[in-house]
């Protein structure tokens, strides 16, 4: 479990000094070095501020500020970029021109060494691997070609040495080593795949079968930590100096953010997402989920079946071999409309580079590290928004909005109705529905949220999110296809199963508990509450937000008012002082009246100030 601790003073360690430094460093590069004295950063990082030069960082001035914030992260390493994947899925938080900047974030992450695949597959397995690779340039092998996991090991004998090499020329090429005492019976030295988080190499398993093992970075649980960390207390600034943040909560979107990387971090769980679409595509045709092979599977290696496919963005190469088009992008939108709508659990990265193609036309998706689920009650409200906006059904339209949104405050829902009523008026009037470009059509229902300050759930702008990747790859592979023509018969069913017989049984029998639940609990909730009150110890909560700000206006205007009284209290005691002449006298005027009116005048002054100023 990753270890997110608050940070007083940083701990004061090297590492966190360190990866400070290099934070800082890149915030100064792309032109965001106000951070620092907005943060009050320098009284933690003493050390570290004086080793940054400000002379010497590089102007990005002809880039926008959503390209330098994706540079930013990309540079930062993958805790950044995850984050601001994450960030790309949560338009409650930022802007929606950042969205679609940090949705390009790419996981440009050099591959690690061969040794280190070695060592955590020993450590995982528990095995005392024995790896070598043959040269099929030679008939000999050079010493350097065998590895030994444990030196206190005898060495193999050179009869079976030599009988294991002449086995293994037959199968593998040069760049492959052979595993003895692994699951594996060999793997492939260069990985095929690299990301942020782990890198892919193409293996075989001891019965032949070819896998791709997906293997996760070494030491990026301790560096993720680490800059969890910093991000947390960056968080606990941010809310402290900038009053406008608060408002969105910094530390606790870092520590949402913490338990969804905690997660990616532990490929069981990815495996299990497989199997679980796996099992609801099990007799669907034209979709084939890879294999998962769980024994040869652990928190830190992912072990699945080798699919030779054609990525689906290079039609190129699918019209050459005859691919149906049409057929793909029917069963691409079918893939993600049955996810979504009848299971309420889905895919939630499909992008271009996620889908494979198979012969006989069948799709393959990959990569289910991110997945999304939404319940049964957030699907049904989706399927009515999509249908009352048909309907242009304006008032149905704005109220389910709000079912599906988080808000602080009361919206204008006559402000929200009209703007709803333009956005059905320009997408719905005379245009054909195979014209509706959905994607867009999300998009400016998510811009409509935002603008009258509605938070999305981030569970339902991921679904936005997996119908408008799906319509784009549909776009992309037959541009004629009509995605909401697609849909109707899954929303006509969606809304006739609320009726069905099993349905309605399973509602009454859920209510008719509830209620039960309910009616047992009342009398001994009332017991409890009359003994506390019996007892005198009934005590009623309740929490007066910026409690503290309005304490110190209080103060301030109690200030305020006891300043003006002892002005006038001055202002009629010099001007008695001055009517009776009383001495000592300058000038014919009593000097003491003249004193208080000063007095009067300067303390009259600083208050109109501080006035002008607050």
């Amino acid at each position: 479990m990753l270890n997110l601790r608050s940070i007083g003073i940083i701990g004061k360690t090297y590492r966190h000094v360190n990866r400070y430094r290099q934070i800082l460093t890149i915030l100064f590069r792309y032109g965001f070095d106000n951070i620092i004295d907005i943060l009050k950063i320098d009284q933690y990082l003493e050390v570290g501020l004086q080793m940054i030069s400000r002379n010497k960082r590089e102007r990005v001035e002809k880039l926008t500020p959503q390209e330098r914030v994706r540079l930013i992260f990309e540079e930062l390493g993958p805790t950044f970029i995850k984050f601001g994947q994450i960030l790309s899925t949560r338009p409650d938080l930022i802007p929606l021109p950042f969205i679609h900047e940090l949705e390009k974030l790419q996981d440009n992450v050099p591959a690690f060494g061969f040794s280190k695949v070695k060592s955590i597959i020993k450590s995982e397995f528990k095995s005392n691997s024995i790896f070598f690779q043959p040269d099929i340039n030679s008939v000999g092998y050079k010493n350097d070609d065998i590895f030994k996991a444990d030196s206190n090991k005898s060495e193999t004998s050179e009869q079976e040495s030599e009988s294991i090499k002449q086995e293994s020329s037959r199968k593998f090429t040069k760049n492959s080593f052979q595993f003895i005492g692994s699951p594996f019976e060999s793997i492939e030295e260069t990985p095929f795949a690299s990301a942020s988080i782990g890198q892919v190499h193409r293996a075989i398993l001891r019965n032949g079968k070819k896998v791709a093992v997906k293997i996760q970075r070494p030491g990026i649980k301790k560096l993720i930590a680490v800059d969890l960390e910093i991000l947390l207390h960056l968080a606990t600034l941010m809310e402290h100096n900038i009053e406008d943040l608060s408002f969105f909560k910094p530390v606790k979107i870092v520590q949402e953010f913490a338990a969804t990387l905690e997660k990616e971090l532990d490929y069981t769980l990815e495996a299990s997402s497989m199997l679980r679409v796996a099992r609801q595509f099990l007799f669907t045709p034209g979709i084939y989920i890879p294999k998962v092979y769980m024994e040869q599977t652990t928190c830190s290696i992912l072990t699945m079946e080798y699919v030779e496919g054609i990525k689906i963005s290079e039609v190129d190469i699918l019209d050459a071999k005859g691919y149906d088009r049409k057929l793909l992008t029917q069963r691409g939108a079918d893939f993600i409309l049955t996810q979504v709508l009848e299971h309420g659990f889905f895919h939630g990265d499909l992008h271009p580079g996620n889908i494979f193609v198979l012969p006989d036309n069948v799709l393959c998706p990959v990569d289910f590290g991110i997945m999304g689920f939404v319940d049964q009650y957030s699907r049904e409200v989706f399927i009515d928004i999509i249908a009352s906006t048909v309907m242009q059904n304006t008032p149905q339209v704005s109220r389910l909005l709000l079912e599906l949104t988080d808000y602080d405050e009361e919206p204008d829902l006559r402000a929200l109705e009209k703007d709803i009523a333009g956005f059905t008026g320009h997408y719905l009037s005379g245009t054909a529905l195979k014209d509706i470009n959905m994607g867009k059509m999300l998009q400016d229902i998510v811009q409509i949220a935002l603008n009258h300050r509605l938070r999305l759930y981030p569970e339902t702008f991921l679904m936005l999110k997996a119908f408008t990747a799906v319509e784009g790859v549909a776009q992309m592979m037959y541009p004629g296809f009509d995605m909401v023509s697609h849909a109707a018969p899954y929303i006509k069913k969606a809304k006739a199963s609320r009726f069905s017989p099993a349905r309605i049984s399973d509602d009454m029998s859920r209510i008719s508990s509830e209620s039960i639940k309910l009616l047992q609990s009342i009398p001994r909730e009332s017991l409890a509450i009359i003994r506390q009150l019996r007892k005198g110890k009934l005590t009623i909560g309740f929490d007066v937000q910026r409690l503290e700000k309005i304490i110190s206006a209080h103060h301030q205007s109690n200030n305020r008012i006891a300043l003006s009284i002892i002005i006038a209290a001055l202002i009629m005691a010099s001007a008695l002082l001055l009517c009776f002449s009383v001495p000592p006298m300058v000038l014919g005027l009593s000097l003491l009246g003249i004193l208080g009116l000063i007095c009067a005048g300067f303390i009259g002054f600083v208050l109109v100030i501080s006035i002008l100023k607050q």
